[in-house]
């Protein structure tokens, strides 16, 4: 491999929208997950996985796995009608989620809270990120050598940029840590047939459905929380930020 990468490579996705104008009081909160791979477990097991799951289920693998239209039954999962269909698909699904080795770090912005604490409150994605960016620096600071990239799905040209200044504003050492980190963005087409990135859609809801609904069933995020990039055995502020 070269060393002048990480071995490590990093995708990310999001629940709920970052704005505090208009809150979706059914859903009020920011989801940002990251999803932290190494590059040789992702492309030997990982991507085949996802790759098997599609041919059995769709007979290509050319659909991309999105939470919203799977919950939803929509596009290429309308067939999904059925209880028993449904239910089939969803345990294949999480099961090779529960199977693949990934660490996830993820904050959980509470836009409610966010608006009434603070008079000028952060744009909750900006706070998302640099959470996110900080912890995934202390997770890979004895692992990784080199450039570690970091993979976003494209929103929009104004979000993507405004996104891409405040990547490079924690990066060159505005943050908690203080100095400069050897991170690397990258945007991807909201197309783009990537298993790491279709992953990480599939985190990201049940993380913000258990912090609104914590004693409801979540058999997701039962799973997820094994993932959660952890201290010993405490995740809760390291791989998983609750703010305010």
């Amino acid at each position: 491999m070269n060393t002048k990468f990480s071995n490590y490579i990093v995708y990310v996705d999001e629940s709920g929208d970052h704005s505090l104008i208009s809150i979706n009081q059914d859903y009020p909160v920011f989801v940002l997950a990251f999803c932290v791979f190494n590059k040789a477990k992702y492309s030997a097991n990982a991507v085949k996985k996802i790759q098997q799951f599609k041919f059995n289920h769709f007979g290509h693998d050319i659909v991309i796995l999105h939470e919203n239209e799977i919950r939803r039954d929509k596009g290429e999962f309308r067939f999904l009608k059925t209880k028993q269909l449904k239910q089939d698909f969803l345990n294949e699904l999480t099961q090779i989620i529960e199977e693949e080795d990934f660490t996830i770090i993820a904050a959980v912005i509470d836009k409610n809270k966010l608006a009434t604490q603070y008079t000028k409150p952060h744009n909750p994605y900006d706070i998302a990120l640099r959470f996110c960016l900080e912890r995934l620096h202390m997770y890979l600071d004895k692992k990784s050598q080199g450039k570690t990239h970091i993979v976003f799905e494209q929103r929009g040209k104004k979000e993507d940029n405004e996104l891409e200044l405040e990547f490079r504003r924690i990066c060159d050492g505005d943050s908690f840590i203080n100095k400069c980190l050897e991170f690397e963005i990258i945007f991807a087409n909201k197309q783009c047939n990537s298993a790491g990135l279709q992953l990480a859609d599939l985190v990201a809801r049940p993380i913000g459905v258990n912090y609104l609904k914590p004693n409801q069933p979540n058999r997701a995020f039962g799973i997820i929380q094994k993932k959660l990039y952890a201290v010993g055995k405490r995740f809760k502020g390291i791989g998983l930020k609750i703010f305010p």
